[in-house]
Parts: C-alpha cells; structure tokens; sequence
C-alpha cells in the first residue's frame, strides 16, 4: 500500500483527503462520495494515519475498517481480510457487523497510471518497483506543496473499455442506492484482481418489496389442525414412530409435526400489526432477502450509459463477472446442533453418504436454496421412493425366470442333443454348419427375462409410471399448500440480454429509416427476425439425426465386419465366443459413442436455443429442454431401437440374403431371440451411462473447472499480494465456488433414466432396481454438490416442474406402445401362445422349436456361399433356418407360410389390446385418485374463512375506534364551546349594554361543526404566532 509520504501528524489536517484517497485507491465513485466531504468532516471520521506508506500494522487498518464509511447513503469501503478470532456470523456482514450482506457483485478492475491530484481516475495503493518514482521528492521541495505522490504501475496497455465499464458500474450503483439498497466496497488493494461489492436491503425495502412481491408471511392468527381419531390416528401413530429412525434431525422439521397452523397471508405494510415480527432483521430469511434483492438487480437500468435493463445484460456484457447470494457460512460441522446454521444442518443431514437411509428435509432444502430446487429434490425423493416396489417386482419376475429355467419345455428342446437341428451358416464360405444345442447357454440365459412373468412386469410397469404422476401430483398441491405457493401469480419477466441487445440494434436501424421514410419502427422481434434462427434450428437437428444414425450403422458395420473375421478363424474358441465378444465390444463402444455425443448434443442445443432469440428465461428453457430431450432421447436410444425392432428382420433368408456393401451380410438375431441381446445392451448402455455420466462426470469435471479457474486467477494475481486463505471473507469463499447453471442436467439425467426404466423394462425386469441404487447415490452426490461445491443459486419461486410434467407424462404413454411392441415382436411370447393353442396336438410347449425352424435345401445356396469346408460331413441336404417360411418341397418355397401371417395377426392384436387395457387402466387410476388430497382441500377451505373473519373484526374494530373518538370529540367540542361562549358573552355585556340581538342568543348545537371551527380559528388568533399562521389556518 501506498500513502502520500509527506502527511504526517501535524499536517493531517491539510492532507487527510489526499491521504485516504491514496491509501484506499478507490474507484471513482468512492472518490467522488469522498470528496463530498469536508476537511472537517474527514478529521471527525477518520483517526488513523500512518507516518510511513510501508510502516503500519494490520491493527492499524482493523481500526480504520469502521471507521471510513460515509454517512448515510454512502458507499463503504472496509478490508478484505478477517480477523481468526471473528465470530463466523459477522463473515456475513459489512465492517460494522451489523447489517447482513444479502447479495454480492464482483467485477474485474485494472489498475491504470493514475495522475496526480486527478480524481476522476483511480488512485493505486501499489506499485511495481516498490518505491515512489524518481523526482517526487524534489519537486515537492522545490515547489514547497504537499501534492500526492505520482503512482505509475506497469499494466500493459489501457483498455477504453474498461473506462467504459467503469462508467456503467458507477449509474447502475448509484441507481441501486436510489433504490434504498446499502453498498460496500473493497479496497482495490492490487494492480489487479477482483473487486467484491456487497449488498445489504433494509428493512424499508425488504417490506416495500415483499408487498409488490405479494410474499406470503405467517401471521398471528393460528388454529388447530384436525385431529384424526380412530384407526387411522393409530396407524398414523404406528407410522410415524416406524419412521422415526429415517426422520433428519432438524429443528424446523420437528416442527412440522405441530397440530398449530399459522395463517399465511400476502406482507403488506399496513397490516404489521398481524405479523409475529420479533426481529426486522430475521423476520425474512436469507433467501427471501437474496430473492428480493435480485428482483432489484434485475429491474434495475442503466438508460443512460448503456440502454441495458438488469444484472444479467450487465454480466453478458462483462461490466460484471457474476453475482450471487452467499451461504450461511461454512458447512463443516460446528459440533452443537443449537447453534449450527441451514447450511451445516443441511451437510449433516442431507449431504452426507452415511445419511443415505434418512428422508430429505424437503422444507430445509426448500427455505435455503428456493421452491424451484426444493421441488426438484422433492420430485426426486418421490422417484426414488416409488422405485422400491418397482424394483421388488422386478426381482420377483426375475428369480421367477431363473427358477422356471429347469422347467422350461423350449430351452429344454434347444439344450437336447438328440433333437440335432442342423443350422444354416452364419457366414458365407467361412462359416460351417452348427448344431442348436451349441446355443443352449443363450436360450436359458434369455428364458430369466422371457417368461410369462414379462408380460405381467409390462402391465405393471405402465400402470406404476400413471401412479407416479398421479403421486406426484398430489405431493406438489401438498408442497404448495405447506411452502404457501396457492395462489401465486405469474411474475413478469424480465428480456434477456441478447434479446435486449438484438432489439436495441433493430431499434437503431429503424430510427435511421425514419429519418428518410416515413415508417414505424416496433417494439419487438417478430417471426421474420427469427427466421434464419429457425431455419438454422431445423437443418442442425436433421443434420444431428443423420450423426446419430450414421453412428448406430457404424457400430453394425463394425458387428458384421468382426463377426465375418473372427469366423475365419481357425481357432475353436474364438468362434465359440464370437456372439458374446461381438455384442459386448459393440455395446462399449455404443456407449462411448453416446456419452461424447451428449456432450456435444447439449453445446449444440444452447446453441441453437441462442439462435432463436427468445425473449424470456422461461422460454429459453422450455425450448432448450425440449431441443437437449429430443437430440439426447434419440442419442440413448437409437441403438436400443435397432436392436429391438430392426435386427434380423431384414436379413433375407438362406439363398436370399440381404448384403452390405456387397460383401457383408445383415446380421440376425440369435438363435434364443433378440430379446436376450436387447437386454445385454440396455443393461450396458443404462449402467455405463449412471456411472461415468452421473457420478464420475458430476464429481470430477466440477473439480477440474475449479482447478483451472484457480490456476487462471493465480496467473491474473500479481504475485507481491497473496491473501492468506485461512483469513478470507465468506464472499472470497463462494466466489471460489462453481456457478450454478441451472437444474437443466440434472432433470435430463433423470428423464433418461426414467426412459430406461418404463420404455424398455419388459427385457430388463432388474432396470428399477439399479435405478433405485444410482438414485440412493444421485441424491446425496447432488446435496453435496449444492451444498459444498456451488454458489448458493438463486431462489426462485415456482408451483411445478415445468414442462418435465409434460416429458414424463409422454415417456407414460409412449411406454405403453413400446413395451406392447416388445412383447409382441421382439419376444416369443405370442408365438407361443399360438403354437399351445393353434398347433399344438397335445396343448403344450412340446416341438414348438421344431415349429419355428423352417428348411432350407442346401443345393440351393448360391454359387459362392456355400460353407468350404464342413465338420460334419458332407451329406446333409438341409439345414434348418428361424423362420416361418414354406419348405423347398412345397409349390411356393421360402416364401412366409400361414403360421407367419397367423402369428402377425396375433402380434399386432395383442398390441391393440395391450395398449386399450392399460391406457383405461392408468385413466381409472388418474381418476381414483384425485389430485388434492382431502385434508388439503379442507385446510384450504377453513384458512380462506379464518383470513375472511380476521379481516373483518379488523374492519369492525376499526369502526368502532372511529366512531368513539369520533363521538368523545364531538361531546369535548361542543361542552367547550358551550364554555367559550358564557366566557366571551359576559365581556361583551359589559361593554354594550342593552339588549343582545337574536343571533347572538346561544343556540350552537345545532351546528356543531360550524361551532367548533369558530372555536378552533379563534383558538388561533389568541395564540401568541397568529400573525403568521392565520392565513394557513383558514
């Protein structure tokens, strides 16, 4: 630090201005509110001065940091560091520790070569070499005036942009002051760095807010809950104690169980005497408080430097680099429950691994961070407890599967060597004939997930995603009756910075056609200005199709191209691997693909988003989610689709196949079915994607982001100034902290999984479970997330999800189509069904292998393809191939016989049926189960009449207090006037003698009024100012 070298304790009275402003090197804003002040008013405020620039203590400036602040309305300016023995709740204050910081700004600032005695440019409290420039000292001898030091650090060049900058922070400060809030500054200590300025509302605009907000408050007024009795008081009371081990241990949840209900009701200053206001400073939260002041930040412009409304044009724009709310504190544990803040409760019992088995303290959640996050944790504690039957069904249905295997009449064939079914070749030339058994380990394996048990899995399934939303539904009405969301309105929206931006330049443009036409210029964007963007949009979604398909015909060229080589191998084991080897190397690298895409697909999706140029934050939401959905949605489960729907049924038949590139054939299913394959690959894809892409991706990139941004900011710090971290203040702490972006990734990964879990569960009954153990991680990876690896975001208010309700009802109906096809065509449950029950001559399972196989006469194969070289001999005449196709000897050979259009029928009749039966059903069970629960319903309907009679005995009091002052003056004035009038009418007796004539009499109670007006003007005259307010009284 740098303080003028000639101001000493004598002369403090003529240098204290120059010396403060050196020593503090302020930004223009602060110098001018400094200069403001009088040489007198400097020496009241300030009693700290320092002989040597380089000779003072820490202590000394500790002492200074209170005491230069300006007056009233004034910005402060206090130190960056804290003392070690600081009580931790004044890190949450300005320097007099009183007033909370409820929001902070931080810009970037660069130090210029500041001119001496200029104070229009920033004064520097630093400089490079460490000493004062060469001939300071002699010229102030020569000239014999005490003139401040001139400061020159070497910087690089000067930006004109930041003067600008500079220019745009001071109107838009001085518009927040003018606001009502309360600012302090940092001491820009440095060449360089970043510049914190903290934010405090009073109480006059905490209320003035909360009224235009319509923020609902509890009152005074209370009532007592309804008290069930009965059986269902003691099964309640059996349920709560069940659930008292799982229960957090916080103080505001412990309260929730309370039969006391407050009435809340919209804050208004003219009814504080309703509220329980025990303190103005606590009476609303610390994310009340930040959400009031962001709707400041956010409305407040800049008209005349930049023509910019709110913080976020101001962010985008680079006046600023951010601004955030701050945490309550650190979260580390402060080892007594009473006196730990939301944010340590939260680590505690939220974020921790090892409270895993515990509820969420939703309300907790919801008081610290806002509706919008509490209702998405909300959502995803209801997920994850609806799992659990899910996931218990599904390991029904599987040990179902794996004790029928043994039992199982189909596999039981396949497995039977007796039965030797010779099989076509899988290859042409290279590959040999094969015998079914050979296959035995695929058809038990596929039997654990293809049983009768499927089909009634599926039904569920789709009747449990209905349950869900229907769920859901009612425990938001219950969340919005409980955190005081009935009722709330639509809040207006803000534009957003580009649109802003775009607008302004349209603006322009117009006034300069004006000028030369005769034309109208609009006030707002219209289809033709977002016409390139759309077109854009459209072209750059195809294009991302094609990408995704191009990608999944990859990887099947990559199948057919390692199938054909590892068949030429001579190698006996290889080629009995090579159906397991293929399938899994191709589904890793499936789900390489998937994962590098989806990075891509959400930049591509920002980026078109941008295009469009929506006005408000809501809207580019909703259509950021919908583009990121539809590319992410179609990257998932592209190959998913392929298998269970495309695989072999375009591979032709023996003779006829059907060729890629000339060379390769098409692939087909294997002899168990696709659905086996189906399910290795939506297990894969489903947990590959849960553990790199959930866990290992949220926990490290956030890490690496923060490292870089160390590693960049030490490279922006010079290296004289280093701040000890164990003395900064909490603002340092949270702008160390990654930025929030929003609950958009975290809903998609949840939607996705969602997909897994309701489109396709039908070849994975065992896809709930794991979804419910990523789930049990997913909630406290996120806490902590939130909790110790973010910015305290914004508290947003909101009622719902938003347009995830949307995405998640149509997930619930799209699965009903999709799982009715799997069963239908992927599966051999309908084959079955029409073998037992159309061909069978016994009415069992017994040759419904047999049934499936169709002949192929060998002597037919073309020239070329015929397998060179058989291990088992050379007189077979036909193999046998899985289809329903007529046989060489018939009058149409190996075209699709009648079991082929039999079962087709059946197929797509049981598709028909599947879906009618389960879309009633989820109707009846959306429509049994209403969507406000009862008690809420009646809660909300006694709280409308309580608030109606409160506030009509308020407006009968207040009457009745009118009426009888009204009433008690009326009787003062008139006995007054009765006795004003005997006194002033036995004067005037006297000095006129003789009869009084009739006006006079004393009859004024007909006109009290008139009476007391006389009374009160002659009052006035009598007083010892009637000179000078006569005229006013009249």
């Amino acid at each position: 630090m740098a303080v003028n070298k000639s101001c000493s304790y004598v002369e403090v009275h003529s240098c204290a201005l120059n010396g403060v402003s050196t020593a503090l090197s302020e930004s223009s804003s602060i110098w001018s509110e400094l200069k403001e002040l009088s040489e007198i008013e400097v020496m009241n405020s300030i009693s700290c001065t320092f002989d040597d620039p380089f000779d003072f203590s820490e202590e000394s400036w500790d002492q200074c940091d209170n005491m230069l602040q300006t007056t009233d309305n004034k910005i402060h300016v206090a130190s960056n560091l804290m003392d070690m023995d600081q009580d931790p709740r004044k890190r949450l204050c300005f320097a007099d520790g009183r007033r909370k910081v409820d929001y902070v700004l931080v810009y970037h600032y660069r130090k210029r070569s500041s001119v001496r005695g200029s104070p229009s440019q920033h004064r520097l409290s630093t400089i490079s070499n460490g000493s004062y420039p060469l001939g300071v000292e002699e010229k102030d001898t020569e000239g014999g005036k005490d003139e401040p030091a001139e400061v020159v650090v070497d910087v690089g060049p000067p930006d004109p942009a930041d003067g600008e900058k500079i220019i745009i922070r001071e109107e838009f400060e001085g518009n927040l002051k003018d606001a009502g809030l309360e600012i302090e500054h940092d001491k820009e200590n440095k060449a360089h760095g970043h510049a914190f300025i903290r934010l405090h509302a009073p109480w006059q605009v905490l209320s003035r807010e909360a009224e235009f907000l319509k923020i609902k408050v509890p009152t005074k007024k209370s009532y007592e809950l309804r008290e069930e009795k009965g059986l269902a008081a003691t099964m309640n009371e059996v349920w709560r104690k069940l659930n008292q081990p799982f229960q957090p241990k916080v103080p505001h949840q412990e309260q929730k169980h309370s039969r006391t209900k407050f009435l809340s009701h919209c804050f208004s200053r003219d009814k504080l005497h309703l509220y329980n206001i025990d303190s103005k400073d606590t009476f609303f939260d610390s994310a009340t408080r930040s959400r009031i002041v962001y709707e400041i930040l956010r409305r407040t412009a800049c008209t005349r430097t930049c023509q910019t409304m709110g913080i976020t044009t101001l962010i985008a724009n680079g006046v600023y680099d951010s601004a955030f709310p701050l945490h309550d504190g650190d979260f580390h544990p402060s080892g007594q429950a009473e006196g730990k803040n939301d944010r340590q409760l939260l680590h505690d019992e939220w974020a921790r691994y090892g409270a895993f088995y515990k509820y969420q303290p939703v309300d907790l959640i919801r008081k610290y961070f806002g509706e919008k996050i509490g209702l998405y944790f909300a959502w995803l504690g209801v997920y994850t407890q609806l799992l659990i039957p899910a996931s218990v069904v599904g390991i029904i249905v599987f040990f179902y599967g794996w004790a029928t295997v043994e039992t199982n009449i189909p596999s039981q064939e396949m497995c039977d060597e007796d039965q030797n079914f010779t099989m076509c070749p899988l290859c042409d030339r290279v590959c040999d004939y094969w015998h079914l058994s050979t296959a035995c380990g695929t058809a038990r394996a596929s039997h654990l997930f293809d049983n009768p048990a499927t089909v009634f899995f599926a039904i569920f399934m789709s009747l449990w995603a209905a349950m869900f939303l229907e769920h859901w539904k009612r425990r938001q009405i219950s969340l919005n009756y409980s955190w005081d969301l009935t009722g709330m309105e639509e809040e207006e929206e803000h534009p957003r910075p580009k649109y802003e931006t775009i607008l302004l330049q349209k603006r322009q443009r117009k006034k300069k056609n004006i000028k030369n036409k005769n034309e109208t210029g609009h006030e707002k964007l219209t289809w033709r200005d977002r016409m390139p963007g759309y077109l854009i949009n459209i072209s750059s979604i195809l294009f991302m199709f094609g990408v995704t398909f191009s990608a999944v015909f990859s990887v099947i060229i990559y199948r057919i191209t390692i199938s054909a080589i590892m068949a030429m191998s001579p190698d006996p084991d290889v080629k009995s691997s090579l159906r397991v080897t293929v399938t899994a190397t191709a589904v890793i690298i499936n789900l390489v693909v998937i994962l590098i895409l989806d990075e891509i697909y959400g930049m591509v999706a920002s980026w078109l988003t941008e295009l469009e140029i929506p006005k408000t934050e809501t809207i580019f939401e909703e259509r950021l989610i919908l583009k990121a959905f539809l590319l992410k949605f179609m990257n998932a489960y592209a190959p998913i689709f392929y298998v269970a729907f495309f695989k072999g049924r375009f591979a032709g038949h023996p003779g006829n196949y059907v060729y890629v590139f000339n060379d390769y054939r098409m692939e087909e299913c294997a002899p168990g079915g696709c659905l086996i394959e189906l399910c290795i690959q939506l297990s894969i894809i489903m947990l590959g994607k849960q553990l790199i892409q959930n866990n290992i991706f949220e926990i490290g990139i956030p890490k690496l982001k923060k490292l870089c941004r160390t590693l960049k900011d030490k490279e922006r710090e010079p290296e004289e100034i280093v701040e000890q971290p164990g003395r900064r203040q909490q603002w340092h702490l949270d702008y160390d902290l990654e930025p929030f972006d929003g609950l958009t990734p975290e809903y998609m990964e949840m939607i996705i999984q969602f997909g897994f879990v309701s489109l396709f569960v039908a070849s994975f009954p065992l896809a709930p479970l794991f979804a419910l153990l990523n789930n049990i991680i997913e909630i406290r990876l996120d806490a902590k997330k939130f909790v110790a690896e973010l910015r305290r975001p914004d508290a947003i208010r909101a009622k719902d999800i938003g347009i995830w309700y949307n995405i998640l009802s149509g997930l619930g109906k799209f699965s009903v189509i999709i799982n009715a096809f799997v069963i239908s065509f992927t599966s051999d449950f309908i084959p079955r069904l029409v073998y037992q029950y159309m061909y069978s001559e016994t009415g069992t399972m017994h040759g419904f292998i047999n049934h499936t196989l169709s002949y192929f006469n060998v002597s037919n194969f073309k020239p070329g393809t015929v397998p060179s070289v058989s291990s088992l001999g050379k007189d077979i005449t036909f193999c046998r191939y899985k289809d329903y196709r007529e046989p060489p000897w018939s009058s149409e050979p190996y075209q699709f016989s009648k079991q082929y259009w039999s079962i087709l029928a059946a197929r797509l009749g049981f598709v028909i049926l599947f879906q009618n039966l389960v879309i009633t059903m989820s109707m009846l069970v959306a429509w049994v189960i209403p969507d406000v629960p009862k008690n809420i319903s009646e809660q909300l309907k006694k709280e409308k009449t309580l608030l109606v009679d409160v506030f009509l005995n308020e407006e009968k009091e207040k009457l009745q207090l009118i009426q009888s002052l009204f009433s008690r003056d009326l009787t003062q004035e008139q006995q007054e006037e009765l006795k004003v009038s005997d006194q002033t009418s036995l004067p005037l007796q006297q000095s006129q003698p003789g009869p009084l004539p009739p006006t006079s009499s004393p009859a004024p109670r007909t006109r009290p009024r008139a009476a007391s007006f006389s009374q009160f003007t002659r009052q006035m005259s009598m007083s010892p100012q009637s000179n000078i307010t006569q005229h006013t009284a009249v």
